[in-house]
């Protein structure tokens, strides 16, 4: 059986590791904060049309600031955004705290 103290220290630990993995994660982002919740921001409307299922808006978007789209969207594919509601539904999961968004 393991003790309160124990859990508590296994707990602090995981919390550690999963921190470090997140720092990696960050790293290798190819678009600033700013940028990334700016596109949440753009894609993230009231009222969206059906998604046509495509990145079709998200492109607009890193056209409009010259951003590098060939880092960019394949790090968007990796967390899920495969066409600009997945891009608000999986990306935004993950990434909108960190951004600042609510």
């Amino acid at each position: 059986m393991v003790s309160k103290a124990g859990k508590k220290r296994r707990q602090a630990l995981v919390q550690q590791i999963a921190e470090k993995e997140f720092q990696k994660e960050i790293s290798k982002m190819p678009i600033s904060k700013k940028n990334l919740k700016e596109l949440f921001d753009y894609l993230d409307k009231p009222k969206p049309p059906p998604c046509d299922h495509t990145l079709k808006d998200t492109i607009k978007f890193l056209d409009e600031k010259e951003l590098d789209k060939s880092t960019i969207i394949p790090w968007l594919n990796e967390y899920g955004g495969y066409c600009d509601c997945e891009v608000i539904f999986n990306v935004d999961e993950k990434w909108g705290e960190y951004v600042g968004r609510e």
